[in-house]
């Protein structure tokens, strides 16, 4: 019987032990029954550009060279589930929300495929199926994990460079993992660990051997200025949805200009009002 997830769960990626074998990525799609997702052969070894409606889970492949040697950086990347997401901001049918579980779930029931996820998520971790006007991203495989069960992803992983348990425990994993790393990468970081960045962390954590943006992560992730300037507000969303109709391109240009509207009438109006002071 499913039992409801009420204390903060966490994920945990050490890319240090990380091979890249990709498992993760398979066993995501035989348990969420995704199709495949054929993609060109463009030279690189990372098998997909992006995330998309049939690709919850990717791992992120980045070469480089050490001292005189090819090698590489892998990211397990996946929703992030922040503490402050921007993705359940932007949603104007209240479909997007926090669990106390800490995930960040979706109701595809009030879910009318409008775009405004996709087009606000800092990671461009949603994306739009198209043909079914739905939203889609990873959910921590909360059905499995409401049934006693870790989430595929790390159930799999062969390395345990994927944990998976309590928000605190995983927490304290990471934290002394990291002073281990210290001795062979000082650059090594914790990223989403602590509530401590624009997005009061989140359930998703990485330990890294290098800065974040070697990895392709934000270094300090914030919610959208048009987000934060409007409160949250988006326009409304009409019954069926505008995903035929509006593209997440549309949407964020909208968010822009509407963020900067409002970002001008701030300054226009501190400067009358000193101008008013000063006569």
């Amino acid at each position: 019987m499913a039992t409801e997830i009420t204390a903060p769960i966490a994920m945990l990626h050490d890319v240090s032990k990380c091979s890249g074998c990709r498992a993760c990525m398979v066993a995501c799609k035989q348990w969420k029954d995704l199709p495949a997702d054929p993609t060109p052969f463009d030279g690189q070894f990372q098998s997909h550009k992006e995330l998309s409606p049939k690709t919850y889970n990717l791992l992120i492949m980045k070469e480089y060279y050490r001292h005189g040697r090819l090698d590489w950086n892998f990211l397990k990347y996946q929703c992030m589930h922040c503490g402050d997401a921007t993705c359940i901001k932007a949603c104007p049918s209240k479909a997007l929300y926090k669990s106390d579980s800490g995930a960040v779930l979706l109701d595809e029931a009030k879910c009318v495929g409008c775009g405004y996820c996709e087009a606000y998520c800092q990671y461009q971790v949603p994306k739009i199926d198209k043909e079914r006007k739905k939203s889609t991203k990873c959910n921590f495989c909360i059905d499995r994990v409401e049934n006693g069960m870790e989430p595929s992803c790390s159930k799999i992983c062969v390395t345990d460079c994927i944990s998976f348990g309590s928000l605190e425990d995983m927490q304290a994993k990471a934290e002394a993992r990291l002073l281990v790393l210290k001795k062979d990468f000082p650059m090594a970081n914790l990223y989403n660990v602590r509530p401590n960045n624009g997005i009061l962390g989140a359930n998703m954590m990485y330990i890294l051997t290098d800065a974040p943006a070697t990895y392709g992560l934000l270094e300090d992730p914030k919610i959208p200025l048009s987000i934060t300037l409007t409160g949250g507000a988006v326009p409304e969303v009409p019954e069926g949805g505008l995903g035929a109709k509006v593209s997440p391109v549309h949407t964020a240009f909208a968010g822009v200009v509407v963020g900067a509207a409002v970002g001008a009438g701030v300054v226009l109006s501190s400067k009358l009002s000193k101008e008013t002071i000063d006569e």
